[in-house]
């Protein structure tokens, strides 16, 4: 299983991205999939996810900002970040759990729900 994330910069306050994990080995489609973020000197938190049937969960100071979305053909993964802040800043992951593995409704954000992880994508945004 490989995941690469592209798409990362810097940006300006108010500003837009579009992050992409191009997956190899895995169906994205058949998954749940989830992009995550790390900044410096923080923990890793989970901030979007979309099922295979399609339903999707945004942590809370990114919901009406960040869209994720996936196109099947492709098998890539998409993050759409809008009205972006400077405390977006971070290195975004994407990441996808063990074949078969379940994960629950409340836990689709959490990291230690996630097995394979991409090398990350930096993104900078400046006030």
């Amino acid at each position: 299983v490989q995941l690469v994330e592209s798409g990362g910069g810097s940006v300006q306050a108010g500003g837009s991205l579009r992050l992409s994990c191009a997956a190899s080995g895995y169906t994205i489609s058949n998954h749940l999939m989830c992009w995550l973020r790390q900044a410096p000197g923080k923990e890793r938190e989970g901030v979007a996810a979309i099922r295979s049937d399609g339903s999707t969960a945004y942590a809370y100071s990114v919901r009406g900002r960040f869209t994720i979305s996936r196109d099947n053909a492709k098998n890539t993964l998409y993050l759409q970040m809008n009205s972006l802040k400077p405390e977006d800043t971070a290195m975004y992951y994407c990441a996808a759990p063990l074949h078969g593995r379940w994960v629950y409704r409340q836990q689709v954000l959490v990291p230690s729900a996630y097995d394979y992880w991409g090398q990350g994508t930096q993104v900078t945004v400046s006030s």
